[in-house]
């Protein structure tokens, strides 16, 4: 693990760093162009709230490959149906406070800072982070939000107020994206593997992230 200087926005190379945790480096800052820098090399910040911001990059990576996406009959119905509807980049900031307020089974809080919320806010007004929202009865029930380099979808966290809100969020932006390579989902869930994430070697995500960088 390598201690970053908050002065000098560098990361160790993760091709070249090997951990079985998938903890690459602790510290630094969350100024937007180090997290921007952050994500097109592969990692990404998880960390307690008040505690030193940690930087991962595990392997295998969790990812799911658009066309590979798995939609039950029940959701293409309520796809099909309107149950709800969907924007883009509507309300950034409310969409973070959501994700950050949303209680989940077996973690005491949260990780996501008022911090956090300003340095990916910044991205999202310079059009590298983007949400997406899902609405009932023009009120705001899911949605999601993450980083965008090139062709790939970098997704950070996501909430629900109603049952099928996030999934049906997630499954319209899929099919509204078809131009995307790949979304990242990081970290392992039952929920992104029912719909078809996998995991692929940490190698074969940084290559095609690489790629979209370059192009």
């Amino acid at each position: 693990m390598v201690l970053l200087d908050p002065n000098e926005i560098s990361f160790p190379d993760p091709e070249l760093m090997n951990s079985e945790s998938g903890l690459l480096a602790v510290g630094g800052d969350l100024s937007p162009e180090r997290l921007l820098f952050a994500y097109q090399i592969g990692l990404f910040p998880w960390y307690n709230e008040g505690e030193e911001i940690l930087w991962w990059c595990p392997n295998p990576r969790f990812v799911l490959f658009p066309d590979e996406v798995r939609i039950s009959k029940s959701m293409k119905k309520i796809l099909r149906d309107g149950v709800f509807t969907f924007t883009e980049n509507k309300c950034f900031p409310e969409v973070m406070l959501h994700c950050k307020n949303t209680y989940r089974k077996g973690q005491d809080g949260t990780w996501i800072s008022d911090e956090l919320i300003d340095s990916f806010t910044k991205l999202h007004e310079h059009g590298f982070a983007k949400s997406f929202e899902v609405w009932q009865n023009e009120e705001l029930v899911g949605g999601f939000y993450g980083v965008q380099i090139g062709n790939v979808f970098c997704g950070e966290s996501m909430f629900a107020k109603v049952s099928n809100a996030s999934k049906a969020g997630f499954l319209n932006f899929i099919l509204q994206h078809k131009d995307l390579e790949l979304i990242d989902c990081q970290i392992h869930s039952e929920h992104l593997e029912s719909l078809g994430a996998r995991m692929i070697p940490k190698l074969e995500y940084l290559n095609i992230l690489k790629r979209n960088n370059e192009s």
